[in-house]
């Protein structure tokens, strides 16, 4: 009121000093009512319609029911099926070493030849003994029909009759002796010739040429590990040993085991069981037999394996991301008419980027997989496209 009776004051003592002008004056009074109009006070920085929060950009996913695989996952130690250590049997010297060291070998293939000229000059005397022995028994025949038949015609007398019958038995006995002899000779000839007992790869090799090896040594000249097929053994919870044994049975190729390392995978099955519970950790030892043709699976290495159980049948699924731990466990929030709501629950287990859920979702729901630490029980939420960086502006609806 006190403008206007300001501008009506400056009116009057203009027109005092020139003409009056009552367009002028109604410009002056509508601009003096525009001055004195109250203006709209605008909503505070950061608040939503109606004085509330404004609701905090997040993105979402959709919680699934689907079949899923039942897989445990383990760490497993690459075992060869044998590991054999390759040792002189007799006394000798390395004459020949025919492979080389970290070579694959087959069974039956040659890889030591020990020096035999000592066993092969002793075989050769006995064969000669044998020749000899043999002649004396066609003489010590010949001398028994002839004293059986002097003594038939009383000739002869029984004494050289039993003499002669002796004699030839003396020289059989010797005989089987010099054959004897000749037979182990032949055996002891054969290890100077060591060839694989398996198929596997050859390891360092201790003994070169030249070098003298006994029957006694305790040192290897080199070791085979079998390479294909291999074993994987792994540990796994005593609670996921019970159903393996469930799913067993008589048959232990049903449980399927992948083992992925170097960006291949290698297939087999559970061959083999320990029979007890480890008591320090609560867990069964596993092996199994893996096809290792490409030999990625190399002993002693250690490989991620994981065991196919079975499938389960709508399995509620949800990503990792969405987890968040709490005091009374974990829990996720699921958006309910715009606004995030906290719901506890149980994790069966977890595959790559995935949680299966036991309890708490029944799928369908809408979950939070980024944001979750500005978010309370409550808190209004808005998606915001996948890929966007946390923080971003919240898209706003174009204005009509």
């Amino acid at each position: 009121m006190l403008r206007v009776i300001i501008v009506f004051g400056l009116l009057a003592v203009v027109g005092g000093v020139a003409t009056w002008r009552p367009d002028l004056a109604e410009k002056a009074y509508h601009q003096a009512q525009a001055l004195m109009a109250p203006k709209p006070v605008a909503a505070p920085q950061g608040r939503g319609p109606g004085g509330g929060p404004p609701p905090v950009a997040v993105t979402m996913a959709r919680a699934e029911k689907r079949a899923m695989p039942i897989i445990v996952e383990a760490v497993g130690t690459v075992q060869p099926i044998a590991a054999l250590q390759i040792k002189a049997r007799i006394d000798s010297q390395v004459a020949t070493v025919h492979v080389a060291e970290g070579a694959a070998v087959k069974e039956g293939d040659l890889l030591f030849t020990l020096d035999d000229r000592s066993l092969k000059a002793q075989l050769a005397q006995i064969e000669a003994q044998i020749l000899r022995t043999r002649a004396q028994l066609e003489q010590a025949v010949r001398d028994r029909e002839r004293a059986i038949d002097l003594s038939r015609r009383s000739v002869g007398t029984e004494v050289a009759r039993d003499n002669a019958i002796t004699n030839v038995k003396s020289v059989e006995a010797q005989l089987a002796s010099d054959e004897a002899s000749r037979n182990n000779l032949q055996t002891q000839l054969s290890y100077t010739q060591i060839r694989a007992p398996i198929s596997g790869r050859i390891g360092s090799i201790a003994a070169k040429v030249g070098t003298s090896v006994r029957n006694a040594d305790t040192t290897a000249m080199t070791t085979i590990n079998q390479i294909n097929p291999i074993h994987i053994a792994f540990a796994v919870p005593q609670s996921t040993f019970y159903e393996m044994r469930a799913l067993l049975g008589d048959d232990p190729t049903r449980i399927k085991v992948e083992a992925s390392i170097g960006g291949r995978t290698s297939t087999g099955a559970i061959a083999f069981i320990e029979n007890q519970v480890d008591l320090t950790t609560g867990t069964v030892t596993a092996k199994a037999r893996m096809e290792n043709g490409s030999e990625q699976l190399w002993p002693g290495s250690f490989v991620p394996v994981k065991v196919l159980l079975g499938v389960q049948d709508d399995a509620v699924v949800i990503p990792s991301v969405a987890l968040q731990v709490g005091q009374n466990g974990p829990y996720v929030f699921v958006v309910r008419d715009g606004r995030a709501a906290v719901a506890a629950v149980r994790v069966a287990r977890t595959m790559g980027d995935m949680a299966i859920l036991a309890e708490g979702l029944a799928g369908g729901e809408q979950v939070i997989t980024s944001g979750q630490l500005r978010l309370a029980n409550g808190t209004p939420v808005a998606s915001r496209p996948a890929g966007t960086a946390e923080g971003a502006p919240t898209p706003r609806a174009p204005q009509s």
